[in-house]
């Protein structure tokens, strides 16, 4: 067992490599997405991050097994009505749009 120490140390040298405290807390978000036979998409997607994963749940609850005019259809004025928007950070306002981009373009895709 690799002692506390060198631990502390490797966490240490890790965070150093950061020039911001931004950077330090950013984390990456793995998409993809599936088409089923009657043409909805199923999406997945998981981070590190338990904030940016129980965002990514409440974005496929709404997204994910839909049709894909319909995921296009949906308005995202749904964040604002249940005040999500004004609880990020604009780095995690930034990730959320970017998700949901990557959502809707998925679903562009499967239209053409």
């Amino acid at each position: 067992m690799t002692d506390y120490n060198e631990q502390i140390a490797e966490l240490i040298d890790d965070f150093s490599f950061f020039e911001n405290w931004e950077d330090k807390y950013q984390s990456v978000v793995y998409f993809s997405n599936s088409v089923n036979n009657d043409g909805s998409i199923n999406f997945m997607a998981n981070s590190d991050a338990a904030i940016v994963q129980g965002l990514i749940a409440l974005m496929l609850k709404v997204y994910s097994g839909r049709k894909p005019q319909e995921i296009l259809d949906i308005d995202t004025n749904f964040l604002e009505q249940i005040g999500l928007d004004e609880h990020l950070s604009p780095t995690r306002k930034n990730g959320l749009s970017s998700l949901i981009s990557s959502i809707k373009n998925a679903a562009k895709l499967e239209l053409v």
